[in-house]
This record gives structure tokens, sequence and C-alpha cells, in this order.
């Protein structure tokens, strides 16, 4: 790479960063881009992950970022995806209540849902078996909304590249080992040369707060990571599910719980999970591979004090999904929404995904939203997890005006 100069500097080849690139392309903002990736490819860690489904906004807290961006991002990213003839299974999602104590939350998630600008509708148990037969709600209610749908991250990704490639973004990627000096406004590259910028923009996702840190930034955020992983019905299983089947979460935690996904392929799959286990590295998919010894140690510390002190709901979280990636667990978990399924009916996927959840070492707490922070000529976008894929044409709009280029068209 030779010396480069650019106005704006982006990184992380992630949904976020690259929607951040098209929107300062599409607006005008900007024309001289550079967008770094550390891997050979982008989208290559949890935007090519991803499950593929956007949501409807139904869970989130009204007046919160993620509440904000979800509907709009959502409805921003299936026109462009219809104008481009990719792939969407406009499936809807059904959430049921897995035990009856749960089933108020229903009626909580559906204010939430209104409130967001979200289309739902409460169905009885003989409309929830006309959708999906062999579902089970515990109380005979469940919460369905056509707006949900699924997609195929990866062609996204591939997509949204080819254009921004066409229109002069310049993407580096197999980036690594590289230093900020942020007063100086430039990257010393690991080949020793140099990019210089008017202003950086950290899209790095799992890697987030580390460069955020460099700047001096969010020094009392941590990433912790969790790791997803999932299994599938098996092709020859009887149990047919032609739309997302949800439970109802725990609204205190940032996870949806085990639930059942068919993909957008031509002849879907049906995912089962994804869990959410302690990851033992940021970058941890598979056994001990990355694994990072100060992660795992960091990780064990936090989940052990929340547990003990019992802060946002954590000791259920332990309970309930911290031992999910067994499958007995796992089955015991999917079974309370079909109760059909045996072990017979699944087999592992390959699909396994890490989480960047943050923690706020002030609060002690997870962090529930998304956050943009301000520091030396650069903006820092942590904690950017679901619906980031869904809201990500919205969201990045949003790190725009955080950025103070422009105010965020309505």
């Amino acid at each position: 790479m030779n010396s480069t100069n650019a106005d704006i500097v982006i990184v992380g080849g992630g949904i976020v960063g690259v929607c951040v690139a098209y929107q300062l392309l599409e607006r005008k903002l900007f024309a001289n881009i550079v967008l770094l990736e550390k891997e050979d490819k982008i989208g290559f860690h949890s935007s090519g992950r991803n499950s593929g489904v956007l949501h409807a906004g139904l869970y989130y807290k009204p007046d919160s970022l993620k509440a904000n961006v979800c509907v709009a991002g959502s409805k921003r990213l299936k026109r462009w995806i219809d104008q481009r003839s990719l792939p969407i299974s406009k499936c809807g999602k059904i959430i049921v209540p897995q035990d009856p104590s749960l089933d108020g939350q229903l009626d909580l998630i559906a204010k939430r849902g209104r409130q967001n600008g979200a289309k739902l509708e409460i169905l009885d148990q003989k409309q929830l078996q006309e959708l999906i037969p062999e579902a089970r709600s515990s109380t005979g209610r469940a919460l369905w909304t056509p707006d949900t749908s699924v997609v195929i991250p990866k062609l996204i990704m591939s997509k949204l590249r080819e254009e921004l490639e066409i229109n002069g973004v310049r993407i580096f990627t197999g980036q690594k080992n590289w230093r900020p000096k942020p007063f100086d406004k430039q990257l010393i590259m690991q080949d020793g040369s140099v990019i210089s910028y008017g202003h950086l923009i950290n899209c790095a996702g799992l890697q987030a707060d580390r460069l955020a840190h460099q700047y001096g930034v969010g020094l009392e955020y941590s990433l912790l990571p969790f790791k997803g992983l999932y299994w599938q019905l098996k092709k020859d299983s009887p149990i047919k599910i032609r739309t997302n089947l949800y439970p109802v979460p725990d609204l205190d935690l940032p996870f949806l719980g085990v639930h059942f996904t068919p993909s957008a392929d031509k002849v879907p799959t049906i995912s089962i999970g994804p869990t959410a286990t302690p990851a033992w590295g940021r970058e941890n998919y598979k056994g001990f591979k990355d694994f990072e010894f100060g992660v795992a140690l960091r990780s064990l510390d936090i989940l052990a004090k929340q547990y003990v002190l019992n802060r946002g709901h954590f000791r259920n979280y332990v309970h309930q999904q911290a031992l999910l990636s067994l499958a007995p667990f796992l089955l015991k978990s999917a079974k309370k929404l079909i109760p059909k399924l045996t072990l017979n009916d699944i087999e592992i996927s390959q699909k396994v995904g890490i989480r960047s959840q943050l923690f706020n070492g002030n609060t002690q707490s997870l962090e529930d939203d998304f956050l943009c922070l301000p520091g030396p000529s650069s903006t820092h976008v942590l904690n950017s997890i679901s619906p980031a894929f869904t809201a990500s044409f919205a969201l990045a709009d949003l790190i725009i005006s955080k950025a103070g280029f422009t105010k965020i068209s309505r």
C-alpha cells in the first residue's frame, strides 16, 4: 500500500462500516473514503455469520437508539434488497410464552412494538397452529408480526462492496497490525505506509473497544464475547416450519433465547439457536482456536460476580442459557416451542458467531443499546449488536449525525 490521503477512514468491513461508507456517498457528503478490514474479505465476522433475520422492532425500549433505527432501517434495507432482486423471505415471526408466567410479557412486547411502529397482532391457539401446526403456546396466545423477514447476509455484503468500489471507495482488506496516531490523524500500516485522514469512524465490531481505547475513548467499556452456536432441523424431519418461531425473552437481558429460523435459500434450512454461551476469545469460534487467556479470565470473573449479585437477571441467564451448547439442554429449551422435537430431528450446524456485547465497568452491567462516542477527529461505534444488521442504513445515518457531518434526514 502506498501512502494515502482520505477525507474519511472507516475501520471495519462489517455491515455497519460498509453502510456508513454507502450513506456518505449516497448523501454526497464525502467521496474520498477508505475502508480498512483486517480480514481478507469483508463481512467475515459478525455480519457474515448473522442469522439473516430482519427484525420488526418489537423488543426495544421506546426512544432507545435501537427503537429509533430498527423499523426505519428494516424498511430501507428491504427496499434496497427488492430493487436488486436479492433473496428475501418475508415469512414473519411468532412469539410464544413458553411458560404461563411469561404470558404478560406478550402484552409488554406488543405495547413496545406498537410504540416503535411495528405491525403486530395477538393470535389464539387456532391461529397459531394454522401457521405452525407443531408449535405450542403455554397459554394459547401468541404474538404475530408479518414485518420480520430473513435474508442471506453474505450476498448483501458482497453487493454492497461491489457498489462501493464502483463508486470509488477504496477497500483495503488483510490490514492487520497497524497503529493509529490520533493527534496526527494518521494510521501507520504494517508495511510502513501512512494513511492520513480528516476523520476516522471506528466500526471495528469485535475489536471496536480496543481501537477506541487507543484514542482515549470509552475506557470504562470492554467487550464481553458470547458464542452463538446453532443446530438445525434435518432435511428428513417431519417438522416443517415456515416462519420464525421465538420464545418470550427476558427483556432485562440482551439475548432472545433459542428460536427457529427458516433461511432465505430456495430450499430453506431451519436453524435452531443460537446459544449465548461465554466465548473464550473475541474470535473463538471453535474449540480453543483463537483462545485468549485474558478474555476468558475476565469473562469468568464478570459472570461469577454478576451471578452472585444477580444483577440484570444474570442468575436467570446462567440457569437458562449458559449451558445451551450441550444438546440435551438446547433440546429441552427448543421443546418448549415444539414439543414433538427429538434428538433424531436435529443436527449440529456449521453456523457459529460471536456476539460483541459491551460491558460497562462503571455500572457493572451489560450495555443494552448502541453506543456512539466522540474522540479526537474520530467517532467510535461500540456495542453494534442486534439489530445492527436490520437497522444498518438508518444506523449509518445516526452515526454520520453523531460524527457531526449533517442531521439525519427524516
